[in-house]
């Protein structure tokens, strides 16, 4: 009797130990409560504002290639797959034209802090496989090619500004000669639907590199804020295509609090409908990851009960292109931020520094028009909530909660009106106070039969988005009409 309890124990504590690192990763998701959840998410939500920097081999070929265009829209972090060439061919191209200048990383981050993000996520390696850190498990990284590990000069960077730090890191690679690109006929490759030009491959390979890289980004930085990992596609994602439970869970054991995105998957339990970049839906299985990626979209109604971030770019591509002049407007600009916070997001603002890591002017005009903007109203968008209007005609608002349980509405007007009055429609609060805030004016606030009515000057102080701050007794409560 007791051998056969022994062998049982023993059956018991065998199989508890050929358990799978996806069963045990997405155990431990489940796992964690609201509060722990909450956080571990606290600071990026109260963040609402991240600079995106798109940046590699591509960066000095500038959308051009046999001194010709590209594009002059569309990404040029793609130019590798969009002539269609070998990686040798990319490589031997690209190489001599990206030369990081000594001080690029301090220039970003200062360019950051000024626009008044609060984090930056920047390209470890995009899929074109030209890792930035100095690897030892890759020649193909800027450790080996240039000496410098331009991870480490970006990280001390951002660090020195007070900024949190992200790594994008594409999980589908370009260069490597394992990675089956055949096992997919969605996802891009430069030679797709050509043979293997090295003959047969073995993916399980390219996996052992892919999660052998990852642990170098999340061993050797100290404290990694975000991984954006990108992409997948519908035929090939998650376990099948990257061992993607495994993956999340070597990535938490390093870095606890980290926290990633949606996208070693594409399936609808990681709020994906299908592969075009507006293709999200709002569901979220936590074991998939803590936030969904509209690109270059913002959610008409937001996504309540989901963390969600937009990324977008200043004209309209993700990597320098000299020939894409098709650049945001400030007001487009800063209003897209104050419409994703009030719907509850926050916005992923990119920039494509050049070869040498300089930005181009017009980035970093656009950059410093919202960061003038941020000087004054930053406190309308930083630790804000989504609005509790469902729509208002003049503008967004954003909210926060008060001492004294009072909530403090950020009413944001981009429409003046020539009334002289703006008004709340179905607001059921108390009103305490309204300020502006460009100039911390005090305004006459009414309230009648469910609507709160404020005073205002005959012209908007900001053409862009005035910002008027009004304090009420309570949460908000608002009445639809009917």
């Amino acid at each position: 009797m007791k051998v056969n309890i022994m062998k049982t124990v023993a059956a018991a504590i065998l199989a508890a130990m050929m358990i799978s690192p996806v069963v045990r990763a997405a155990s431990q998701e489940i796992n964690e409560t609201k509060e722990q959840r909450d956080a571990r998410m606290a600071w990026w939500r109260d963040a609402r504002f991240g600079m995106f920097v798109h940046w590699g081999l591509y960066s000095g070929l500038a959308g051009t290639w046999d001194g010709k265009p590209v594009g002059t829209k569309g990404g040029m972090e793609w130019i590798q797959q969009r002539v269609k060439v070998d990686t040798d061919t990319y490589a031997k191209r690209a190489i001599p034209l990206f030369k990081p200048s000594p001080d690029f990383a301090r220039e970003w981050a200062k360019l950051a802090r000024e626009a008044g993000c609060r984090y930056i996520v920047f390209t470890t390696k995009h899929h074109d496989g030209f890792a930035l850190h100095n690897s030892r498990v890759s020649d193909y990284d800027a450790g080996s090619v240039l000496n410098r590990d331009l991870v480490k000069e970006i990280v001390d960077a951002a660090r020195a500004e007070g900024l949190r730090v992200g790594f994008y890191h594409s999980v589908i690679d370009w260069h490597h000669d394992q990675y089956e690109y055949a096992r997919s006929k969605q996802l891009p490759h430069p030679l797709k639907g050509k043979p293997y030009p090295n003959g047969e491959r073995t993916h399980a390979k390219y996996l052992d590199y892919l999660h052998g890289e990852v642990n170098e980004l999340v061993s050797n930085y100290g404290v990694v804020d975000v991984l954006w990992w990108d992409y997948s596609a519908q035929d090939f994602q998650g376990d099948e295509a990257w061992k993607a439970f495994e993956l999340m869970q070597k990535v938490r054991e390093k870095q606890p609090a980290i926290i990633m995105n949606n996208r070693l998957f594409r399936s609808q339990e990681a709020g994906w409908s299908s592969m075009g970049t507006a293709g999200y839906i709002p569901r979220l299985d936590p074991k998939h990851g803590d936030f969904i990626t509209p690109e270059q979209h913002i959610p008409a109604t937001g996504m309540p009960g989901i963390d969600w971030e937009t990324c977008m770019t200043l004209n309209t591509t993700w990597g320098y292109s000299e020939h894409d002049k098709a650049w945001k407007s400030d007001e487009t600009l800063i209003r897209n931020l104050i419409d994703i916070a009030s719907k509850g997001g926050n916005y992923l603002l990119n920039i494509g520094p050049k070869g040498d890591g300089s930005v181009p002017e017009e980035s970093i005009k656009s950059m410093h028009a919202i960061g003038a903007w941020m000087k004054i109203n930053g406190e309308s968008i930083y630790g804000t909530s989504a609005s509790p209007f469902e729509k208002l005609t003049w503008g967004r608002c954003t909210q926060k909660s008060q001492a004294g349980g009072k909530t403090r509405l950020y009413l944001h007007v981009f429409d003046w009106p020539t009334d002289k009055t703006l008004v709340l429609p179905g607001l059921v609060n108390k009103p305490a106070k309204a300020v502006m805030l460009t100039d911390s004016r005090s305004l006459n606030v009414t309230t009648c039969d469910n609507r709160v009515t404020i005073a205002i000057p005959v012209e908007a102080p900001d053409k862009i988005a005035t910002v008027i701050a009004l304090d009420i007794e309570g949460l908000p409560k608002v009445i639809k009409p009917q």
